[in-house]
């Protein structure tokens, strides 16, 4: 079983080598040549056949100096091609892998990049909104110096905007269909975990108006207080100051 399982390795690198190598043979080559013969495929957007001899490389000369760049350029070739789960796997290869590489700080970037181009409308689940979160923010912990790091914070910044924008419209949901324990589970969601971005005074505001559609006026005056002093230069001051008037003078009747 072993013997045949070479077998059909052997078979499907010759295959890759004379059948995507393009017009040069690659068989003879030094693997500094190869890699330099990719790299021109991938240059010159002949993506189809550089992943391909990238993907060789690897395969043919473990333990090279060339590896970590040829495991690199097929992240970057699957990148290219729009492949990005595919992209995502290689460079995870190279992180977890290739510990002594000097593209271990590009390919974490990439990693992020990967799951932000996969990052789904607010509506749909998260799960690589969140992932993409996760590898920015490794690569600002691990690289804290890198002229990359403010494209990673804001790429951050406005993933948690997706994050919370999608926490606020459940509870906006909640509310119309008159669930409002959840409805305001999820408005305090928002404010709690995302209380930098523009959804939480927006969920403040109306958790405010909720509680006091049920009759909970000292809630309601306790969430005010607790706004005005969280975010004094919100739009939304006018109005809470004007509610909290209104409840002041109700309560004095």
């Amino acid at each position: 079983m072993t013997k045949m399982k070479n077998i059909l390795i052997l078979i499907l690198l010759s295959l890759v080598i004379w059948g995507c190598g393009g017009s040069e043979n690659t068989v003879n080559m030094s693997p500094e040549d190869r890699l330099a013969y990719a790299v021109k495929l991938y240059n010159n957007e002949d993506y189809e056949q550089a992943v391909n001899e990238f993907s060789s490389i690897v395969l043919q000369f473990p333990g090279n100096a060339v590896v970590d760049s040829a495991q690199y350029y097929t992240g970057m070739t699957r990148y290219q091609r729009k492949e990005y789960i595919l992209a995502a796997y290689e460079f995870s290869k190279l992180i977890k892998n290739m510990l002594a590489s000097k593209l271990i700080s590009e390919s974490q970037y990439m990693l992020a990049e990967c799951y932000y181009k996969l990052s789904p409308d607010f509506t749909l689940d998260q799960k690589y909104t969140r992932s993409a979160i996760k590898e920015y923010q490794a690569y600002i912990d691990f690289f804290p110096t890198s002229d990359k790091v403010p494209d990673a914070e804001v790429k951050i910044k406005e993933l948690n905007e997706k994050l919370a924008h999608k926490e606020y419209n459940a509870a906006y949901i909640y509310s119309k269909l008159e669930f409002y324990r959840a409805a305001l589970k999820y408005y305090d969601n928002v404010v709690e975990i995302y209380h930098d971005t523009k959804y939480a005074p927006l969920a403040m505001y109306d958790k405010t108006r909720l509680l006091i559609s049920r009759d909970r006026n000292a809630d309601a005056l306790i969430e005010i207080n607790k706004f005005l002093e969280k975010y004094p230069s919100s739009d939304y001051v006018k109005d809470m100051r004007d509610l909290k008037n209104n409840l002041e003078i109700s309560a004095s009747k």
